[in-house]
């Protein structure tokens, strides 16, 4: 019976999700991403004999101009799409890594072209899809398939970088292989989300004369989440820069720190979004900033240990910051979608993923900054911004329990419906 249960449960899951081929999608689509993209700056230079600084630079250049095509994007959801957004997300990726397989040795420009599609399809895709999960799907049903799709890409990120390490040996060839499989991944993944024809009627403000702007109270969250977002690069950037740089060990744990990662947010992030539904998205959001500066001071507490012991105790203390790592994740975008009107939600998306990639881009360079001084110039800064962006998105909390007229969408080629919800932020 329990059997039962349980694959109902998924099912429905899959189907708020966007159903099984949209579900293969992502996998396959994470699956080419961790193919390419933690190598794209070893293709740069062990390919087309580019110098890491100018691979550097075109790679931050492509993500830049990628957050500055976001905008466009909403704009296109709030007039409708959904199935066909997210396939040109992808698709505009296969350009990228066709100016990868083409470009020439020493060729810089060709390579920076390919870093700016490669970026555009990164950064407008997470909008796309959870504009599409938000048509398919309502309230906390709607959150859980949120958080499954981020265990499914992370999954699909990690079996892609671990093929990808082993092909490494083969050198050049090897990487010019890698670049061709993911872009045949990425063609195969924009097939089999545009296959689902998921759409949504284009939306108009309630009232006329409303002011454009993407949620009531929303300014702060957004802020907010640029803070937040510093906790993505925390096991990429920080424990590593402090692992190998600061303690002198070896790499092999900051390796194992990005496994469990990986491992504890593909095995949780359902089960802990669903756990924290009992709570407002609001407070769900302002603990996870709670537990990120928890941990944030664990690292600081840690660091100084003598006697082999702080290398462990880090190792440890990531658990806990995975942990506010998921509980970030999986209320943060469901906040938004909850919060945004009908008629700007793709614009309310685009913002939000502006804030992110905001975050994502300063942090490395940040991070490095405040680790050259010392653990405490690092560890607790991070704390006390982490806990003011905490307490600014619990004081900018809105009314809950509002109703909000949805907009008619058609799923699947379906009859265009129109339903009622309440939503709570």
């Amino acid at each position: 019976m329990t059997t039962t249960v349980h694959r109902a449960a998924s099912r429905e899951l899959v189907r708020a999700s966007g159903g099984p081929r949209y579900a293969v999608a992502l996998a396959v689509d994470a699956l080419g991403t961790g193919l390419l993209r933690p190598f794209l700056l070893l293709y740069g230079i062990k390919v087309l004999a580019l110098s890491a600084a100018t691979t550097g630079i075109a790679m931050t250049a492509g993500i830049v101009t990628g957050l500055a095509c976001t905008p466009a994007m909403g704009r296109w959801l709030d007039r409708g799409a959904r199935s066909d957004a997210v396939a040109a997300a992808m698709l505009v990726r296969v350009l990228g890594v066709a100016l990868l397989l083409t470009a020439p040795t020493g060729n810089a420009g060709m390579f920076a072209a390919a870093a700016l599609f490669l970026g555009i399809g990164n950064q407008a895709w997470p909008a796309a899809h959870a504009a599409l999960v938000a048509t398919v799907s309502q309230g906390r049903m709607r959150d859980a398939a949120l958080a499954a799709a981020r265990s499914v890409r992370n999954a699909g990120l990690g079996v892609g970088a671990l093929i990808a390490m082993g092909c490494l040996a083969g050198g050049t060839p090897a990487l010019k292989v890698l670049a061709a499989v993911t872009a045949v991944g990425y063609t195969a993944a924009a097939a089999l989300a545009w296959s689902v024809h998921v759409s949504a009627a284009p939306a108009t403000a309630p009232v006329a004369g409303r002011p454009d702007e993407p949620a009531p109270r929303m300014g702060g969250v957004l802020v907010a989440n640029v803070v937040y977002a510093f906790c993505l690069n925390v096991p990429e950037v920080a424990l590593p820069l402090v692992l190998v740089t600061q303690l002198h060990a070896s790499p092999v744990w900051s390796a194992g720190i990005l496994v469990i990662n990986t491992v504890l947010v593909v095995t949780l992030q359902v089960t802990v979004t669903v756990r924290m539904s009992r709570f407002s998205r609001r407070s769900a959001l302002t603990a996870a900033g709670g537990v990120l500066a928890l941990s944030y001071l664990g690292f600081l507490l840690a660091t100084p240990l003598g006697g082999g012991l702080a290398v462990p105790a880090i190792t440890l203390v990531s658990v806990l910051c995975t942990l506010g790592e998921i509980m970030y994740a999986g209320s943060a975008t469901a906040l938004v979608v909850a919060t945004a009107p009908p008629h700007l939600l793709g614009r309310a998306l685009a913002r939000f993923q502006l804030s992110t990639g905001l975050g994502l881009a300063v942090s490395p360079a940040l991070m490095t900054t405040l680790a050259a001084h010392g653990p405490a110039a690092l560890w607790v800064p991070l704390a006390a911004v982490t806990l003011l962006a905490a307490t600014t998105v619990r004081g900018r909390r809105a009314p809950e329990g509002r109703a909000t007229c949805l907009q008619p969408h058609a799923v699947h080629g379906g009859p265009v419906t129109r339903r009622r919800s309440r939503q709570e932020p």
